[in-house]
């Protein structure tokens, strides 16, 4: 019995240990295969689930080539997907399973209708302008949004089907703005002495009041008897005590008187420049003779030469920035920015804002034609408005050939066409323009031996203009 009980135990072993080795037989003859990537992977919904694979391999075979898979992912529908894969190799098969997630973790998105902020007038009560929410899974979900109102906002909450919630709050301000006053005319006037003074006027509006014109208090007086720089202020104060003032700016000037005698002003566009300015000035403080230069913008290692025009007594006056026709006389707009632009150059130079100048081409220029229709007749008012004298001339040298003018020639051109009380002579300052230097020196000779006197632009210079054609 005991024997028999011995046989068992053995035989039981026996089959065990068979076991053992036929698992270890099918180990060796089994190929092995394993997952790329993890084996359960979140995916956004509608965005492409991308297959990172498996290593399928027997001892050193590579059996990628044989696995085949099983199941699908459908990216654009939220949901639980399997993917089996399985490689068979000596009649041995092995496999793994990835499971994929697609899931929506976009929240919606919420649009108002109107402005974030909203200024609520006085017992007024806002009135909701509206919101759209769209999901990018659910669509349209306008319906679903919770409103929530408070004295100071108003939020807009909502949540998609997968649980993602949108908050959005728009604020409910009390009226802080003051009104609105814009001038009519010009904020900056220039008058003559004894002319009238008529007020252009303003218009007002508040986002509050209706009646708010009568609200309006103007102070300040202009005196056109007597030269000077006049502010008249507009000042308007609605029914919370919002407050809004705009300044208008007049300036009384006496009125340039023609000079008897017989004046030369040499006007030099274009400069400075490397090769002409500084032989040019030298000639200038030889002959005590001072000039206008109406200067464009140049390398800064040029702004010693505009500093030392200045110092040496000499008008600078502005011609362009950027001298490109195109930019210049595309609008009202980019011909003053050109122009400012120049200014503020100049100033941090001479620390002076000149206001004398010269368009470039001329106030009769057509090339202007090209850009805009009609600009030269605005430009001609609104200069003057904003502070500014330009003048053209009634001379020209015939010097702006790129510098190939003898000096003769730019002589004979000149003096040739003195026949003017004030004569205004277009000359140009720019590079290798060569020519001019001793042209200058003998046209001054000229002047002062025939009773003409040489002076430069100023204030109190009566300006010239040609005649408007655009």
């Amino acid at each position: 019995m005991e024997f028999e009980h011995k046989r068992q135990i053995i035989a039981i072993l026996g089959g065990i240990l068979l076991l053992l080795i036929v698992y270890a037989i099918y180990l060796i003859l089994s190929p092995r295969i394993k997952l790329k990537g993890d084996a359960v992977t979140e995916v956004e919904v509608f965005k492409k689930y991308k297959e990172k694979g498996v290593y399928a391999s027997y001892g050193d075979t590579n059996l990628g080539g044989i696995v085949k898979v099983s199941g699908k992912v459908n990216d654009k529908k939220i949901g639980k997907y399997k993917l089996e894969y399985r490689v068979n190799y000596h009649g041995i098969t092995r496999k793994v399973v990835r499971t994929i997630l697609v899931k929506d973790k976009t929240k919606p998105k919420i649009t108002l209708k109107g402005d974030e902020e909203v200024t609520v007038c006085p017992n007024t009560t806002y009135q909701e302008e509206g919101y759209i929410a769209v999901d990018n899974y659910d669509g349209d979900l306008t319906e679903k949004v919770k409103v929530t109102n408070s004295d100071k906002t108003i939020i807009y909450s909502v949540k998609d089907s997968s649980g993602n919630e949108s908050v959005l709050m728009r604020t409910l301000n009390e009226d802080t703005k003051g009104p609105k006053i814009t001038l009519k005319g010009y904020k900056n006037m220039t008058i003559y002495l004894n002319q009238n003074y008529n007020e252009p006027g303003y218009e007002v509006f508040d986002n509050c009041d209706n009646d708010i014109k009568t609200k309006v208090k103007i102070t300040g007086t202009v005196n056109t008897k007597k030269e000077g720089i006049y502010k008249i202020t507009y000042q308007a104060t609605d029914s919370l005590g919002n407050v809004s003032e705009v300044t208008r700016t007049v300036k009384v000037l006496k009125k340039p008187i023609e000079n008897d005698s017989k004046v030369i002003y040499l006007t030099f566009d274009d400069g400075p420049s490397r090769s002409v300015t500084p032989k040019l000035l030298d000639v200038l403080k030889e002959e005590n003779v001072k000039v206008t230069f109406f200067v464009i913008n140049h390398s800064k290692e040029l702004d010693y030469l505009i500093k030392r025009e200045d110092s040496e007594g000499h008008t600078v006056g502005l011609h362009s920035y950027t001298h490109n026709y195109k930019k210049v006389y595309s609008s009202v707009d980019s011909y003053f920015n050109d122009l400012y632009a120049i200014q503020d150059k100049v100033y941090k130079i001479i620390n002076k804002k000149p206001t004398i100048i010269r368009f470039p081409g001329g106030a009769s220029n057509t090339i202007s034609r090209r850009y805009s229709k009609g600009i030269m007749t605005l430009l001609d008012k609104e200069v003057n408005n904003k502070g500014f004298t330009y003048f053209d001339w009634n001379i020209s040298s015939g010097d702006a050939s790129g510098g190939r003018l003898s000096a003769n020639k730019i002589y004979d051109n000149v003096i040739t066409n003195l026949k003017y009380k004030r004569n205004i002579v277009l000359l140009h300052d720019f590079e290798n323009n060569t020519g001019i230097i001793e042209g200058i020196r003998e046209i001054i000779k000229y002047g002062k031996s025939h009773g003409y006197t040489f002076e430069a632009i100023d204030k109190n210079t009566l300006e010239y203009h040609h005649k408007i054609n655009n």
